[in-house]
């Protein structure tokens, strides 16, 4: 743990001040990644793409549940620095603004007892309800008072939060969002880095890390996996800002890059390749390429449109 904050705060230092209106254009794009990131955690199965249509007033065809999550979020990001860390008043009302229309308790604690399924197996059976009060209680009492550094705190309030699983829904989204508030005490930089994007990376190990350290009744496992997570996601950022030195790509993006000749559809760009197999096409080739920002769609706020086409992004002239 000591070596990975020692690390994050390395990284956080080399983290490059950018010219404002840059600075304005990523903050958004890490906004966006944030709120797809944590939704898909939750299953919401709408794109970037998709997402930055909402965002702009665009009509989206999705189901309404998914829209309506990602209405909510931008919403709960917009109010982001009006909230306190430490106060449970204010946990309170991010979890209206999170799940307003979603749940019919949005707002308050749970009434009844839930669990964490995983198929058919309980993987976590929450405390009883009645226990809720006094745990969130005791555990904004010890996040007021603890003189563990901030990024440890953070990942241990995130933690004791899932566990306890004090919301009816959305105890998940809840969780990422109260740690990046709490990191964002410690340097403003957090409101604005994608971590929740990366958790999603990673979703297998983050629910790995939280049974781990339930079964060791040790927050260990967790903390560390998140101080990991946060630390990469620094790095990436560092990257990103860094524009001489190239992304890394896989050989696959780099075909997909060079096939690439003005707008092309999808079928258009297999036959270039030489591909048949759709599925090994999008995971290999199309969604690493549009997930690294090297193409863009030509109709974003309709991802499925069957006169959807592929065109090089500005990003790609890194590495072309």
């Amino acid at each position: 743990m000591l070596r990975l904050s020692s690390k994050i705060s390395e990284a956080v230092g080399r983290l490059s001040v950018l010219e404002e209106e840059k600075n304005l254009r990523l903050r958004r794009a890490n906004r966006i990644r944030t709120i797809q990131g944590s939704l898909a955690i939750e299953g919401n199965t709408l794109s970037e793409e998709q997402i930055t249509a909402i965002l702009e007033g665009k009509r989206v065809i999705a189901p309404p549940k998914e829209i309506l999550e990602v209405r909510n979020a931008i919403r709960a990001y917009e109010q982001f620095e009006t909230w306190k860390a430490n106060s449970e008043k204010d946990l309170l009302k991010a979890h209206a603004v999170l799940m307003t229309g979603l749940v019919d308790d949005a707002g308050s604690y749970r009434k009844g007892n839930v669990g964490v399924i995983n198929g058919d197996q309980v993987v976590h059976m929450a405390p009883p309800a009645n226990s809720v009060k006094n745990l969130m209680g005791d555990l904004f009492g010890w996040l007021a008072n603890t003189e563990e550094p901030l990024l440890i705190a953070s990942s241990v309030f995130h933690y004791e939060f899932e566990f306890s699983h004090p919301f009816s829904d959305g105890n998940g989204r809840m969780g990422r969002l109260w740690q990046t508030l709490i990191l964002n005490q410690w340097n403003p930089l957090f409101a604005n880095l994608p971590v929740e994007s990366m958790v999603h990376e990673h979703q297998s190990e983050y629910y790995q890390a939280i049974n781990l350290s339930t079964k060791k009744t040790d927050s260990a496992p967790f903390i560390e996996f998140m101080l990991q997570m946060i630390l990469n996601t620094i790095e990436s950022s560092n990257s990103l800002d860094t524009p001489q030195v190239a992304p890394q790509v896989t050989p696959q993006v780099r075909e997909l890059l060079k096939a690439l000749k003005g707008e092309m559809s999808r079928d258009d760009l297999q036959t270039a390749l030489g591909l048949q197999d759709r599925k090994s096409f999008s995971d290999r080739y199309l969604k690493p390429a549009l997930n690294a920002g090297l193409i863009e769609m030509t109709i974003p706020e309709k991802p499925n449109s069957r006169l959807q086409k592929y065109r090089i992004s500005a990003n790609s002239k890194y590495i072309l």
